[in-house]
């Protein structure tokens, strides 16, 4: 595990009760993920327990403060439209400030790599793979046991106010 090395490590076990957790009953992490996330958000902290519960390593970094550049967010954008691409939970996309629908490509990158809260989340490095959305049909062999049941992508504020708008008083 050379990668983790670099960056601090995050134990989410001690937070996230699982109690059927694979780490925790002596068998080897499946994979080694990197999971760029916005700390605090209520689906990242479930898509993380789906990932840890399926016996998995996790290194959490925090996708706001991460120093992006065009190059490493190719890595996961390339291909696809700016719709796909972009967070549309952001305040400046809900407030209609920005509409990815009239951005090139190029536009949308140079955006999100100004302003990290546009990108889509989660992003996912395992195995060689760049993934981002927890939906993609590449992460599907790392969900373990999860049905698929459980709404884990749709904000629960879609229709009130944005987690940080609520921890800001905005109304």
């Amino acid at each position: 595990m050379p990668f983790l090395t670099a960056l601090k490590r995050v134990n989410l076990r001690q937070s996230i009760s699982l109690p059927h957790n694979s780490i925790e009953q002596g068998r080897d992490p499946v994979a080694d993920i990197v999971f760029y996330e916005k700390p605090g958000c209520t689906n990242g902290e479930k898509q993380k327990a789906i990932l840890l519960a399926a016996g998995h390593n996790l290194l959490c970094i925090d996708i706001l403060s991460y120093s992006w550049t065009r190059g490493k967010l190719l890595d996961f954008v390339e291909g696809k439209q700016p719709e796909e691409m972009m967070n549309h939970m952001a305040p400046a996309i809900k407030k209609g400030e920005i509409v990815p629908a009239h951005l090139s490509f190029a536009e949308a990158v140079e955006m999100m790599v100004a302003h990290p809260i546009l990108i889509k989340r989660p992003l996912v490095e395992v195995d060689s793979m760049n993934i981002q959305g927890f939906m993609d049909s590449r992460l599907a062999p790392y969900l373990g046991d999860w049905s698929g049941a459980d709404d884990v992508v749709t904000c629960p504020n879609q229709k009130t106010l944005s987690c940080d708008e609520q921890k800001r008083g905005a109304k």
